[in-house]
């Protein structure tokens, strides 16, 4: 198969993996694409909801923290995770552009 979708360990969902450009694509198979991947965007805010939930649990422990290297380290973490949800906002994204090309 000439694309795939792969589950991103960090982010939490399935990404694509086109081996080929856009153009190259037949409009079944770009259909085929887009519709997958509709129904995996569907579930980012939800994703993004979860990590929020995580990053609310670890400010609450930071506050009452009292050592230093476990407050950095909890730092650390929820700078991480909003960083993925930085990534699966652009990810969300991305549908507008591809929908935008298959319309062209």
């Amino acid at each position: 198969m000439s694309y795939a979708f792969q589950t991103d360990e960090r982010l939490g969902i399935p990404l694509p993996v086109l081996h080929m450009e856009w153009e190259q694509y037949s409009e079944k198979e770009r259909s085929d694409i887009i519709y997958k991947w509709e129904v995996i965007r569907g579930r980012i805010p939800n994703r993004v909801a979860q990590l929020e939930r995580i990053i609310n649990e670890k400010q609450a422990l930071l506050y009452e923290e009292e050592d230093f290297p476990t407050s950095c380290r909890l730092n650390s973490e929820i700078a991480e995770l909003a960083s993925c949800i930085n990534d699966l906002h652009l990810w969300y994204r991305v549908n507008q552009d591809v929908a935008a090309k298959i319309h062209r």
